[in-house]
This record gives structure tokens, sequence and C-alpha cells, in this order.
């Protein structure tokens, strides 16, 4: 039912989670995970919830949460569209968006005339011709390539969906630029993420159904993972870990994660 822990999760103090594929996939909640996720905010862990979500704002994404059933904050998301903001801000650049109508509203407030800068994420209409060109020749005018993400698919309840990764390798491929990615897996998103609820790397553990941008991330910013057979996840995707790593588990869901964690901090 649930591999056995190959982790000590014995001084975990906080509980980074991934949203889509984990905790639900699309309107539906994963089974189990509206209770179990009560239960772990009822503990005394931290808890922060980690995506890479760029479909939408996240004020719409925090409405989508709270109509499925779950009780989240909205200053609880940590979400790829406010660190690329951030950096955007930090850096003084002025951005050609290519993000959905409802993401953009992150963006509201930044100078964008004269852009410096191409952002993309998630926004099947804007990968077609025209406006992939117009982000081809920013780039070949020495403009950075900041991408929100490089995920290759993502769960949708029709199934899986392509992500943004391919269009952002094809104005990679086209430009010869590499692109500068803010979310998952950057080890800068998780140190972040961990920063924002005071909390050091080594004593959060991260739930996520992606095996590469949610729990290799995690590992590679000295965090601790756990894999969920939900979402995105494909039978034998644990195998993509290098057996030699001892930090993470498989479980079956979030519920089931969620009771890894409180059985072990209970007997601690």
């Amino acid at each position: 039912m649930i591999m056995a822990a190959r982790i000590a999760l014995g001084h975990v103090q906080a509980v980074l989670v991934d949203l889509s594929g984990t905790l639900h996939i699309g309107n539906i909640a994963t089974l189990g995970a509206v209770e179990a996720l009560s239960k772990l905010q009822n503990s005394h862990l931290k808890v922060k919830f980690v995506t890479n979500t760029t479909k939408e704002s996240v004020s719409s994404l925090h409405n989508r949460l709270l109509n499925i059933g779950f009780n989240i904050d909205k200053s609880e998301i940590y979400s790829s569209l406010t660190a690329v903001r951030n950096y955007l801000i930090e850096n003084k650049y002025k951005p050609f968006l290519m993000l959905s109508d409802d993401a953009e509203k992150d963006f509201v407030g930044l100078e964008m005339e004269n852009p410096n800068a191409v952002v993309m994420g998630l926004s099947p209409t804007h990968f077609q011709y025209d406006m992939m060109n117009t982000a081809f020749h920013l780039l070949m005018n020495g403009c950075p390539l900041i991408a929100i993400n490089k995920a290759r698919y993502y769960q949708a309840t029709e199934g899986l969906l392509l992500g943004t990764g391919a269009f952002v390798e094809a104005l990679e491929y086209a430009s010869g630029t590499k692109a500068v990615v803010i979310g998952k897996p950057d080890k800068t998103f998780f140190l972040g993420a961990a920063k924002s609820i005071g909390c050091e790397p080594e004593k959060c553990v991260m739930i996520g159904d992606d095996v590469r941008d949610d729990v290799l991330g995690a590992i590679n910013s000295g965090m601790q993972g756990i894999l969920v057979k939900t979402g995105k996840y494909r039978e034998g995707d644990e195998q993509n870990i290098s057996q030699s790593l001892s930090n993470f588990i498989v479980s079956n869901n979030f519920s089931d994660a969620v009771d890894i964690i409180l059985k072990t901090i209970s007997s601690r």
C-alpha cells in the first residue's frame, strides 16, 4: 500500500504541499485530501502550498481551492507567478508576457511598454506563430527568456496535457538563449518557500506528484520528499530518483503522505 519509509521525518517542522495533481485535479480533490489537510493544519507543523500553476492568478487559484472545500488562506500559497513578479521588479525588467489573461492579473502595475524581457508560462492562446515570433525577435535582440516553469505536462480532468517546457525549449533552440527558470524545480524557488515560513530546508518535507519538479527539486534543495501516486505520476517514476538517495518515499496519495508524517512526529 505504502512504500516502506526510507527517510527519517522525526525532525520535520514544515510541510510544502504541491497543489494540482496532489491536492486536487481540476475542481476535484484527490481521495481524502480535504480531511487530511485539516489534520495536517491542526498539527504543530507549518504548512505552505507551493505551485507552478501559471494558468490562473493566485486569487483565482485560491477561490478554486475554497470551492473544492479546502480551508486555505491566500497568504499560504507560494506561487511561481509571485516569484517571477519579484524577479522582474528586482532586475528592473519590463516583460513581454506570454501568459493567460487571468495569470496576467498578478503582474498588474508593472511597466510593460518597450519590453526588455520575455516571460513565458502556460498560455496555449499565445503559443501561435505570431506571438512566438515576437518573442523570438526580442530574444534575438538580447532580451532574456524567463520561464515560470519548464513542465513537460500536467494532469487535467481530461488527461495529460502538454506543459510549458516544449514551447520554452522551442524558443531556446531558435534563439540560442538559455531560459532562466523561476519555478520548481529551481533551488531558489524551494529555498524561498522555506524562508517564507521561517524554516530551514533540511527541516522541510515536500509532497508532490511530479518526480522531477517536486521531489527531486526538493531533494536538491536540501529537503526531503514524498512522491504521491496521483496527478501526473506514472508507474515507475520513482526509479528516476537515484537509489543511493535516502530522503524520499512514495505513498498512494496526499492523505497517505500526511498519515506517514503525523504518525512519525507523534512518536518522537
